[in-house]
């Protein structure tokens, strides 16, 4: 992990009409580290996960202050673009969305949309992105097949791995094993401990087990506020505000 702040984020207000949903929120996240961000539902989470990369702007009726920079700098600055931003911050989501096209498409669609056309770049991007979201041997000898007839664990993967095939900086996920069985989580947990040499990783956990077995850093979130953050071990076994405690030995959540 490094000391690097690879996202600042700085007394963020986020608002859906009169609605706020995110509360004055400040955090730091490092390079190349694996941070969770966990609280219980409407604790505002997807909404702080969307900002990253600027999705809440598809929705007309959300506004946002506050500052939130990538590398030291805003990411809403003019001459930031929304394409660039959103391929360096990618997002997977906690439903897998394959497209109706190949395995192998799946993961070459965003590489061909930004210029690609060797077929045997692509192949070594396709093979390489599948690797690292510990899919490739389990499909390399079918990928003509149609993503839809993968099973949900491994539609999952491949949506990583349609992500990772982009080269972001930042990878955001919103709960991704929420609807897989343990084997697939397992895959994907250990997947993402060795994708932190590589990349910065933001995870919205489907429980605090996951954020405990996988992460270097906790934020634990409440009513769109920040509770409270820290190493993983200072805050499951040591948390400084009673909130935090009960959330995670069960008293509410």
């Amino acid at each position: 992990m490094s000391e690097h702040v690879k996202i600042k984020i700085e007394d963020l207000n986020i608002f859906f009409e009169k609605k706020q949903v995110v509360h004055g929120l400040t955090l730091d996240v490092r390079a190349n580290e694996i941070l969770s961000i966990f609280g219980p539902a409407g604790s505002g989470i997807t909404t702080l996960l969307r900002s990253l990369n600027r999705l809440n702007e598809l929705i007309p009726t959300s506004r946002i202050e506050g500052s939130i920079l990538l590398d030291d700098k805003s990411i809403y600055d003019s001459d930031v673009s929304l394409t660039e931003l959103r391929r360096k911050v990618g997002m997977v989501f906690d439903v897998p969305t394959p497209l109706p096209m190949s395995i192998f498409d799946n993961i070459a669609y965003g590489p061909r949309l930004k210029g690609e056309k060797n077929r045997k770049v692509l192949g070594e991007i396709v093979e390489k992105a599948l690797q690292e979201a510990a899919l490739w041997d389990e499909v390399k000898n079918r990928l003509k097949a149609s993503a839809l007839s993968l099973s949900g664990g491994q539609q999952q993967r491949l949506c990583i791995a349609r992500v990772l095939a982009l080269d972001p900086d930042v990878i955001l996920l919103d709960r991704p094993c929420s609807g897989l069985d343990p084997i697939s989580t397992s895959k994907i947990e250990d997947s993402l401990t060795q994708l932190k040499d590589r990349f910065t990783i933001i995870l919205a956990p489907h429980n605090t087990q996951q954020a405990g077995r996988v992460s270097n850093r906790v934020a634990f979130m409440l009513m769109g506020e920040l509770i409270e953050e820290g190493f993983s071990d200072d805050v499951f076994y040591n948390p400084k505000d009673h909130r935090t405690n009960d959330y995670i030995t069960g008293r509410f959540g």
